[in-house]
């Protein structure tokens, strides 16, 4: 397989000297195009013996047949614009050459870009113009770029629906951040084929932009059908909230209920929006939800949606989930606390051994700001190889954020560690380690430590870092 590359000196090279052009560029990858027109004019420096050939071989030879697709490609890109200007007029009889025709277009030289741009009319077509959209669009944002974007609009107000279809699925999201303004400004989509493709794509700004403009059609039942049910059940929180969001408008304000525990905090805070706005209570659901008798079934969203829009009163109530059978919850209760500053470490502590690594997680974060007041040997305990990796990392992570000796203490014994995420997190920490005052006393032990990371520091830092701690030279 050819190694891909975006130093386009290498390929102009291959082709100088008779390579193909399909074996020496991604044809299909816009950014090849642009590093061969720019590597043409760097790869004198390499001083290729081919090359130069070609590069004095001016002017261009009087027949067409001299010259083949892979030397007219580099004639395209020279330096000299009487050779480009000459190399657009023969490029007619190789449609391989037409990226370069399209960059061509927004030429510096004058008569080279119209000569180019005459070509680009006659030769383009609907399905070329398709597929040069991704090259078409990278040189558009260039000055002079507006042609190959004018001419790619009059090639889509031309295409059959399955046609621009190409274009709403490609790869290549500026391609289809194009496709869809377009489709939208055209009014040429039904507002379930926006709701759909909002709901799909992967992209934040197709997301936004479909939506919005299906959402714009929102009048009636059928609307709400087609319209608001792929948003609702979309699995990006940006297509569910402007669904959401929509409820309201929509007289369906109740239907945002279910939404209070989506597990999205863009979500709930949206369905605490249409909630508030049909003159419900969302902090009361969240109380009563999770005080079900049918807790097994609470989802993790409504704990931290308590936490999002209640006060310090309901930590009771959140300190109770920590014993809960689900993790998801135990983990949610844990950030919830530590969202309205309730956290008790004494009372978090348990949690540090938590089976799962979620709740372990959010515990550490939430003992982060308590980690001096842990005892150190409880800690070190912790990091030790028959432990859970989880609960390795959270124990370390709380260690490093303690300083002093212990922490020091831990990093070095962690250097050696199989793990390679602990390894290399110790050796950072050992690295940007500095004594506190408490640390004078256990110059000694600090000098060993510090002896036995020493393949960390060059000998000035390691001297230095000894004589902070008080450990001599």
């Amino acid at each position: 397989m050819r190694k891909k590359t975006r130093d386009g000196t290498v390929p102009a090279m291959r082709l100088a000297g008779g390579a193909p052009l399909r074996t020496t560029l991604d044809i299909a990858d816009p950014s090849d195009w642009l590093a061969l027109d720019a590597g043409v004019r760097e790869v004198d420096w390499y001083r290729s013996q081919s090359l130069l050939e070609w590069e004095h071989s001016t002017p261009l030879p009087v027949d067409s047949n001299q010259l083949d697709e892979s030397r007219l490609a580099l004639a395209l890109c020279h330096r000299d614009g009487w050779i480009r200007q000459e190399a657009v007029q023969r490029s007619a009889r190789y449609p391989g050459l037409l990226p370069l025709i399209v960059i061509r277009c927004t030429d510096w030289v004058g008569p080279v870009r119209d000569r180019a741009r005459r070509l680009l009319r006659e030769v383009l077509d609907v399905d070329s113009a398709l597929a040069l959209a991704p090259l078409i669009l990278r040189v558009g944002d260039r000055d002079r770029g507006a042609f190959g974007v004018e001419s790619l609009e009059k090639a889509m107000h031309r295409a059959s629906h399955r046609q621009l279809a190409a274009l709403f699925t490609a790869p290549d999201r500026t391609v289809r951040r194009f496709a869809y303004r377009w489709a939208v400004d055209s009014r040429l989509l039904r507002p379930a084929e926006l709701a759909r493709a909002a709901a799909q794509d992967e992209d934040t700004v197709v997301q936004d932009l479909c939506a919005t403009a299906a959402l714009s059609t929102l009048s009636d039942e059928e609307a709400y059908e087609y319209v608001l049910a792929p948003l609702l059940t979309a699995r990006n929180p940006r297509t569910r909230s402007a669904g959401v969001t929509a409820l309201r408008r929509a007289g369906r304000s109740e239907q945002a209920v279910p939404f209070l525990s989506d597990r999205s905090a863009l979500v709930r805070a949206c369905a605490r929006y249409v909630i508030r706005q049909h003159a419900g209570d969302p902090a009361a659901w969240y109380r009563q939800r999770c005080t079900a008798p049918d807790d097994a079934e609470l989802p993790p969203g409504a704990v931290i949606g308590l936490a999002e829009c209640g006060d310090r009163a309901d930590a009771k109530l959140l300190w109770s989930l920590l014993t809960h059978p689900a993790a998801g919850v135990r983990a949610r209760a844990v950030a919830a606390l530590r969202a309205l500053d309730s956290t008790d470490a004494e009372r978090l502590r348990p949690l540090l051994d938590d089976p799962a690594a979620g709740v372990v997680r959010e515990t550490a974060v939430a003992l982060l700001p308590s980690a001096k007041e842990l005892p150190a040997d409880w800690l070190l305990d912790r990091i030790s190889a028959e432990r859970p990796r989880h609960v390795r990392l959270a124990a370390f992570r709380l260690l490093d954020a303690r300083d002093g000796v212990a922490a020091l203490r831990a990093a070095v014994g962690l250097l050696e560690d199989p793990d390679v995420k602990l390894r290399t997190w110790a050796g950072q920490a050992v690295q940007r380690w500095h004594p506190s005052e408490d640390v004078r006393h256990c110059g000694a032990e600090v000098g060993e430590l510090l002896d036995r990371s020493r393949h960390l520091f060059s000998d000035y830092v390691l001297r230095q870092r000894k004589r902070e701690a008080g450990a001599g030279s």
